[in-house]
C-alpha cells in the first residue's frame, strides 16, 4: 500500500514512521514550505517531496494519504484526495467545521473508500485495559465518567493556526476530540446530548516568523515581549472548556454523565485525570489522555492494576505516547484495507459528529440568565 503524507511537522513525521511499522510504504511528503519538505523527506527518505498537492497525487499515485497538518487545511486536500478514490487518514480536527466535516463524510461515503480518524488516544494501553474491566462489569455498571485536564501553556506561545477557528484550533479540536473518542471507546459510542461552556483567556499571542514545526514553538517566544516593534495576533479561540455530555451504553440501563473539564492556561494541583464510576466500583487513570497508572476501587480501597500482558504485547514499541497510538490505529486502519476483521476504530463518521458537537458547544448560549429570581 502506498502513503503520501501532507504535512512536514510532527504529526507528518509520526504518521510516516506509523505507517511504514504498520508495513506501508510511503512514497511522498508535501508541504507548504520547498526547503522545509525537502529538508524532513530527506531526513525520512521518502522519494517524493514538493509542494503541490495535486501534483503529488498525481505523481505518487497512492491508495492511501494521511492528513497531518492543522484542521484549517483540510479541507480542499481530502476532496482532492477523495477524487481519486484514495482512503484517508487523517488526524484531529477533521475540519474547521462541522458543515465541511459532514460534507467530506458523505464524499467519502459515496466513494465507498475507507477513511480513519485519528482521535487516538482511546489506544493508549490504560484506555484499552479500562475499557475491558467496564466490559467484563469490575465496576457494575456506568454511571459517572470525568475528564480533567490542565496544561499550564504559555501564553506567549508565537501565534499560529492553534489561535485561529478557521485554521483548526481551539482546545475543543485539540483536547476534547480525544477525551471524547476515549470515553466513547469506554462505555459507548451514542452520544445523546452536550451542553457547554468556553472562554478564551488569551487574547492575544506574538507573532513571529520561522515557526514549523508544533512540537518546537516555545523555542520561538520573543525575549523581549515588550518591544514596541512586536506585533500580534488575536485569539478567536477558546482555551479552556466546560463541557456535560449524556451517553447512551450498552452496559448501563441509563445514560452515562460525563464532565469534560479543561483548562488550557492554568497550572494543575494534582495530577491530571480519567475517572470511570460504576454502581459497585471505580476505574481512575493518571494523565490527562488516561495514559499512566490504573486504580480499580473495590471494598473501599484502590488498588493499583498491573496491565494485562496481551494489551502490553500489542501496544507498539515506540517512544512517545501520541506516537503509540498513532501506529496502533495505522496498524488497524491498513489491516481493514486489506479486509482482515478489526475491530471499530474512529472514522469520518466519527470526525463529523465530533466536529458538529465542538460547533454547538462554541455557540456559548446555554445559559439561563436568574437575575430576576425572588
Amino acid at each position: 500500500m502506498k502513503v503520501l503524507i501532507h504535512g512536514t511537522g510532527f504529526a507528518g513525521q509520526g504518521h510516516t514512521d506509523a505507517f511504514r511499522w504498520a508495513g506501508a510504504d510511503v512514497v511522498g511528503m508535501v508541504g507548504r514550505t520547498e526547503h522545509v519538505v525537502q529538508e524532513v523527506a530527506g531526513k525520512l527518505a521518502i522519494p517524493y517531496a514538493g509542494t503541490d498537492w495535486a501534483a503529488a497525487l498525481d505523481a505518487c499515485q497512492p491508495d492511501i494519504v494521511s492528513i497531518a497538518t492543522p484542521g484549517g487545511a483540510h479541507y480542499e486536500v481530502i476532496k482532492q484526495a477523495l477524487a481519486r478514490d484514495c482512503h484517508v487518514f487523517v488526524d484531529k480536527p477533521m475540519t474547521h467545521s462541522g458543515e465541511t466535516a459532514v460534507e467530506l463524510r458523505n464524499l467519502a461515503q459515496a466513494k465507498g473508500v475507507k477513511t480513519a480518524y485519528a482521535a487516538s488516544f482511546r489506544y493508549a494501553p490504560s484506555i484499552l485495559h479500562a475499557k475491558r474491566l467496564v466490559a467484563d462489569g469490575a465496576i457494575g455498571e456506568p454511571t459517572e465518567v470525568e475528564c480533567i485536564s490542565h496544561f499550564n501553556l504559555d501564553r506567549n506561545i508565537p501565534f499560529g493556526w492553534s489561535h485561529e477557528a478557521a485554521a483548526g484550533g481551539g482546545r475543543l479540536n485539540n483536547n476534547f476530540t480525544h477525551t471524547l473518542s476515549i470515553v466513547a471507546s469506554v462505555v459507548g459510542d451514542d452520544i445523546q446530548s452536550i451542553i457547554g461552556e468556553v472562554r478564551d483567556d488569551l487574547g492575544r499571542a506574538p507573532i513571529v516568523e520561522g515557526v514549523h514545526n508544533f512540537m518546537t514553538r516555545r523555542d520561538f517566544i520573543p525575549d523581549d515581549l515588550n518591544d514596541p516593534t512586536l506585533k500580534w495576533g488575536d485569539s478567536d479561540v477558546e482555551w479552556s472548556y466546560t463541557v456535560l455530555a449524556k451517553l447512551g451504553s450498552p452496559l448501563a440501563s441509563k445514560p452515562v454523565s460525563v464532565l469534560f473539564k479543561h483548562g488550557g492556561l492554568v497550572p494543575r494541583f494534582h495530577e491530571d485525570h480519567i475517572v470511570f464510576y460504576g454502581a459497585k466500583g471505580a476505574i481512575y487513570i493518571k494523565g490527562h489522555y488516561g495514559s499512566g497508572q490504573l486504580s480499580l476501587y473495590l471494598d473501599g480501597a484502590w488498588v493499583d492494576q498491573d496491565l494485562p500482558e496481551d494489551i502490553k504485547a500489542a501496544n507498539p514499541d515506540v517512544k512517545g505516547e501520541t506516537e503509540q497510538c498513532w501506529h496502533y490505529l495505522a496498524r488497524e486502519f491498513l489491516a481493514d484495507i486489506q479486509g482482515k476483521d478489526v475491530p471499530h476504530y474512529p472514522t469520518f463518521k466519527d470526525g463529523a459528529q465530533y466536529q458538529q458537537i465542538i460547533d454547538v458547544i462554541r455557540q456559548n448560549d446555554n445559559w439561563t440568565d436568574i437575575t430576576d429570581l425572588a
